[in-house]
């Protein structure tokens, strides 16, 4: 287990992402018709993206607002923001959408901020792993 105490940064950023990602998740979901019209991406995919942030997001604000953090919470949210900025880039080069311009900045700057998360989050646990040794 990682104390409360553990760092104050890593919390923050756990408390940053779901509610960022509870943000875009009810975005997608009650605007996806919307989005579709301005971004060139399906309607589907938007909605059923938005439908998996919403349960991750609720999962990482449990996991941030515990009085311990637990490691390997913390570093399984790691790992599903990392796949989730290189599953998002993935779509992009793969051809499966064909996005306008606005649709492929939207892709890239959710994953930016996706990976980003990641890596706050990991520079968190590094910041306690560096600190024990």
């Amino acid at each position: 287990m990682l104390s409360s105490r553990f760092s104050p940064s890593l919390r923050r950023a756990l408390l940053a992402d779901a509610l960022i990602s509870a943000a875009t998740g009810l975005l997608m979901v009650l605007g996806s018709s919307f989005l579709t019209s301005f971004l060139d991406l399906p309607e589907s995919l938007l909605r059923y993206a938005g439908l998996i942030l919403i349960p991750y997001s609720a999962l990482v604000g449990y996991i941030a607002t515990r009085e311990q953090l637990n490691r390997t919470a913390v570093w399984a949210v790691i790992v599903m923001n990392a796949l989730w900025a290189t599953d998002s880039i993935v779509l992009l080069l793969s051809g499966w959408v064909d996005p306008n311009l606005l649709g492929y900045s939207f892709v890239i700057v959710q994953a930016a901020v996706v990976a980003l998360f990641a890596e706050l989050q990991y520079l968190g646990v590094r910041k306690r792993m560096t600190t024990i040794a």
